[in-house]
C-alpha cells in the first residue's frame, strides 16, 4: 500500500441548504454553520502564518525591512481584510479601509 500524493478535502458547502429558508432543514443549517466556522478559522490561521513570516523577515532584514518585506506586508493586509468574527453580514467592500470619494 502506498501513500496518497495529496490529501484532498471536500471544501464545498453542504448540500441541501437553502439560504432563502435556512430553518427548513435544521441539519443542513448546522452543517452550513460548521462549514462557515471552519472556513473562517482557515482564513484566521493563514493570516497568523503570514504574520509569523513577516516577523521573521523584519528580524532578519533589519534596517532594509521596508523594501525586503513589502510583499509580505501586502500579503498580510490582503489576508486580514474581512477576516474576523461578526463581519459576515457586511459586504466585502466595507471590510477594508475607507475609500476616498472623487
Amino acid at each position: 500500500m502506498g501513500r496518497k500524493a495529496k490529501v484532498e478535502f471536500d471544501e464545498r458547502p453542504p448540500d441541501g441548504f437553502d439560504p432563502s429558508n435556512p430553518y427548513g432543514d435544521p441539519v443542513a443549517m448546522l452543517d452550513y454553520r460548521e462549514h462557515l466556522v471552519r472556513e473562517k478559522w482557515i482564513q484566521i490561521e493563514t493570516a497568523k502564518i503570514i504574520r509569523e513570516r513577516l516577523r521573521w523577515c523584519y528580524r532578519i532584514e533589519g534596517v532594509n525591512h521596508l523594501q525586503k518585506c513589502r510583499h509580505l506586508v501586502q500579503e498580510y493586509l490582503d489576508a486580514t481584510r474581512g477576516v474576523g468574527w461578526g463581519k459576515d453580514a457586511r459586504p466585502p467592500e466595507l471590510h477594508g479601509p475607507k475609500k476616498e470619494s472623487d
